[in-house]
């Protein structure tokens, strides 16, 4: 099945054709250091890190580039604010970003441009438009003429006319038009700055990204993804300043992720309602995290709650123990299995584990619709799980339990849910299967009326130092704060 993606650039999913037949160029907006990512920012570093890891995984060769904007207005006011120099804000949370990563199970990027170490390439580009007529300088800044490019628009939808100065577009009254964007900014009293044939000063935050991209990835490259507020200006204003003099292509497909909300708003530093991923991560593992997003399609919004992240817990306990499980039952090897072979107990099975796992890939063939392999791969786990805990597991059957644990660990390889470190059983893991036990157990127990026996498993979980809190759809075990 060929692999299509939807593409920003034309409103319409598209079959995926790279510009290079077996390689993929895939560029991301990276963070802009001034602070530790929110969770709404870990949504593209996990989704995109999914769908890199799923086109190797698909036999491409891919080279994948995630920035760092290490010199902003942002890191600037930061260093006011704290009476520290830019650099040092910079340094310390570029540091906390790549540890956050790290703890995101998101594998590092192929190369991770910091916009300071490429302001050279900056300045060519900003000449190169300069000398097309499609930039002016005013006073030492450098401003890009978005009425001299015929296209500027096409990424967004917006209308030139129709578009006015707003809370992202920096209003100058001196600029002949008041979308005109920054490209360089003529430098100020106590900030960084740089040599320029126009004068002393720091590129404009766009002209970072078109840079370091087309530096890597080259004039014409596939893939260029974000979260879908920087569709405006920012990737539009990529768009215009790479293609602006007509040398570059820039890049074919444009994929962005929808925000994640919270209270029903955009989670954002600027409306002071979000949490960060360090937070987070002190609450619940990296793969639970990862869960939430991936269970949703990442072109939809995505709504946060303790509580959907608790139910979201559940889950991952389920597929982390069914792991845990067929791996503590040392599983006959095989090389190869041959399916007429099989009784036809196991031969179902191994058929349902080929036609679930092909329904995965299809699913991620379409547009990387994580939500619907998730639950097709939750299926597979629900089959496994009747399997596993059948009175009788012949060896077939065991033939076939160990072929689907190769393949989880497959799955995984691009997906990252499973704590692989606890293949041997941690103590901590066995606490969680007999809590998820204990959990079933009164869960039943409450079905058949049998209050008494069920407050009382509810009361000795109290007393060890958990809490059970019943919801609607199911109930929720809690280790309680010391």
């Amino acid at each position: 099945m060929s692999l299509t993606i939807y593409n920003t650039l034309t409103r319409k999913k598209e079959e995926f054709i790279p510009v290079e037949s077996g390689k993929v160029g895939f560029y991301l907006c990276g963070p802009t250091v001034y602070d530790y990512f929110h969770i709404g920012n870990a949504r593209p570093f996990i989704v995109f890190d999914v769908f890199r890891r799923f086109l190797q995984y698909r036999g491409f060769e891919v080279t994948y580039v995630v920035n760092i904007t290490d010199v902003d207005d942002k890191i600037i006011n930061k260093s006011n604010q704290e009476n520290r120099a830019p650099k040092e804000i910079a340094d310390e949370y570029t540091k906390a970003y790549l540890e956050d990563l790290k703890k995101l199970k998101v594998k590092l990027a192929d190369v991770l441009p910091k916009a300071t170490e490429h302001i050279s390439d900056m300045i060519a580009l900003i000449r190169e438009l300069l000398d097309h007529g499609i930039a002016y300088t005013l006073n030492g800044d450098v401003y890009f003429s978005v009425e001299k490019y015929n296209g500027y628009g096409k990424l967004s939808g917006k209308h030139i006319e129709d578009l006015k100065a707003g809370a992202r577009v920096e209003i100058d009254e001196r600029k002949n038009n008041p979308l005109d964007f920054a490209l360089w900014k003529a430098a100020k009293p106590g900030e960084p700055f740089w040599e320029a044939p126009w004068g002393k000063g720091r590129p404009g935050w766009h002209i970072e990204c078109s840079a370091m991209s087309m530096k890597y990835l080259g004039d014409r490259f596939d893939i260029h993804a974000g979260g879908e507020d920087l569709i405006f200006p920012h990737h539009e204003n990529e768009i215009a300043q790479s293609c602006g003099t007509g040398k570059h292509a820039f890049a074919k497909y444009w994929l962005h992720n929808g925000f994640l909300k919270i209270r029903g708003e955009k989670m954002a530093k600027s409306k002071r309602n979000f949490l960060t991923a360090r937070e987070i991560l002190k609450r619940y593992p990296a793969e639970v995290l990862r869960l939430f997003f991936l269970q949703k399609h990442y072109r939809s919004p995505i709504n946060y709650s303790e509580e959907i992240l608790d139910e979201t817990q559940v889950a991952w306990h389920r597929l982390q123990n069914f792991y845990r499980e067929l791996n503590a039952k040392k599983l006959p090897e095989i090389n190869e299995i041959v399916p007429d072979r099989l009784s036809a107990p196991a031969q179902k099975f191994f058929r349902f584990i080929e036609q679930n796992r092909s329904e995965m890939a299809a699913a991620l063939e379409d547009d990387f619709n994580s939500a619907k392999a998730i639950g097709k791969l939750f299926e597979i786990v629900k089959e496994g799980n009747r399997l596993l805990n059948s009175e009788e597991i012949s060896t077939d059957k065991q033939v076939v339990l160990n072929y689907l644990k190769k393949k989880l660990e497959e799955f995984d390889d691009f997906l990252g849910l499973l704590s692989r470190e606890a293949d041997n059983s941690s103590s901590e893991n066995d606490l969680e299967a007999i809590l998820e036990i204990l959990l079933e157990v009164r869960n039943e127990l409450r079905e058949n009326k049998m209050w008494e026996l069920a407050d009382k498993i509810r009361n000795r979980l109290t007393e060890a130092g958990f809490s059970i809190e019943d919801r609607a759809k199911q109930s929720i075990i809690k280790k309680n704060k010391s």
